[in-house]
């Protein structure tokens, strides 16, 4: 069988390659694909053609992508978590640099200088008192969201000498093991803003995260604090911060998401979206998202998913495999399995999961699924998609 994915951006070779030609046709414009591939354009106006079984995004978020609307299909979408963290975490460690030694306005001081070299040499003597800084080591980073990323800022300060405090109430047990344990617990985001001089935020954009740094956790922060957001840009109030900045109760804002309101401020850096934007992550990225892909559509186990659980269960040799997106409903299981026994077909193995409103179930059978059966599947009030591995 061959698989059709359609792509729509420009994917990284490398990723690519991991998807063999001889089972994979790839293409930014295909007919009936079996999969899509996105880095960051846009699929939310997008007909989603029905032939669609999958879609990855070549990064960690998912917000160009309709997920919802992909759920009520059965159709999982998959990224690529923590491929690009060491590349964001370099950018967040220079932006800490960057507002610590107001490198960026220092740099525009003296690319401003006219005159000869002994008048620019007088002038730089000068004028450098205005961008005196302050060393890291004893200052304190704040870190909000300890997923990958936030795990390796947080690692990364402290190594620097930083005092690290963390704040994230669904950390995982791997993240956990990665964490410093020189990095202490916040009790709250309150608590975390007030003992912090600096703030760097590592949380997915939801409606419970969108201004989560608003004007009253900015006055929270010490006096002359600083903010850094490359995460996503609604997480954080830019007018907010803009008028804590002009009141001088904050004396930096380092962002990755530049607007008409912030790139002409003073203490503002905004640099253009560029914390992923190394070879190196839009490789991994690639590499994580293609074979995630693959083996969902080879063997229908998911990982890496944002919107269903994760599913692994090794296939029985010589057995036939069934994978049934379906609401997360009573009896679901039961249903399905009358109807394989109805059909005469022994299970080998069985495999179901659970997340939120969706459920995953793998079936391996020893026999061929004939077709009528997986017509009878897909008409069980709340099974959203069927397939034959």
């Amino acid at each position: 069988m061959t698989f059709k994915i359609l792509t729509l951006n420009n994917i990284s070779v490398r990723g690519l390659e991991r998807l063999p030609r001889d089972r994979y046709e790839i293409a930014s414009e295909i007919g009936h694909p079996d999969a899509i591939i996105v880095r960051s354009a846009d699929m939310h106006s997008m007909e989603i053609p029905a032939s669609v079984k999958a879609v990855g995004r070549a990064g960690a978020g998912t917000n160009n992508i309709p997920v919802a609307r992909l759920s009520k299909r059965g159709i999982p979408v998959f990224n690529a978590p923590g491929a690009n963290a060491n590349a964001v975490k370099e950018l967040v460690i220079a932006g800490l640099f960057l507002a610590a030694r107001n490198i960026c306005q220092a740099w525009e001081y003296v690319r401003n200088l006219k005159g000869s070299d002994r008048e620019i040499e007088e002038a730089v003597e000068k004028g450098k008192k205005q961008f005196v800084g302050y060393e890291l080591p004893g200052r304190t980073l704040g870190v909000v969201g300890l997923g990958a990323i936030g795990v390796e800022v947080a690692n990364a300060a402290h190594a620097l000498g930083m005092r690290v405090l963390g704040f994230d109430p669904q950390i995982t047990v791997q993240r956990a093991w990665q964490l410093s344990s020189g990095v202490e617990q916040a009790l709250s985001l309150d608590d975390l803003f007030a003992r912090s001089d600096i703030v760097t935020v590592h949380v997915p954009l939801l409606d419970a995260t969108r201004h989560l740094v608003d004007a009253a956790r900015l006055k929270l922060l010490k006096p002359s604090g600083v903010v850094l957001n490359f995460a996503r840009a609604g997480i954080v109030d830019d007018t907010a911060v803009l008028e804590a900045l002009d009141a001088g109760r904050l004396s930096a804002y380092v962002c990755d998401f530049p607007t008409n309101q912030l790139k002409d401020h003073p203490k503002v850096v905004a640099l253009p979206h560029l914390g992923a934007s190394t070879r190196e992550a839009e490789e991994n990225c690639a590499i994580i998202v293609a074979e995630t892909l693959r083996d969902f559509l080879e063997h229908g186990n998911i990982r890496n998913s944002v919107n269903f659980p994760e599913a692994i269960m090794p296939r029985k040799p010589g057995a036939a495999r069934l994978s049934i997106a379906n609401e997360n409903v009573p009896n679901m299981v039961g249903q399905i399995t009358t109807a394989l026994a109805d059909a005469q077909l022994n299970i080998a193995d069985l495999l179901n999961k659970s997340r939120g409103e969706l459920a995953y179930t793998l079936i391996d059978v020893d026999g061929q699924v004939p077709a009528q059966l997986v017509d009878q599947i897909r008409s069980i009030q709340g099974v959203l998609s069927v397939r034959v591995v």
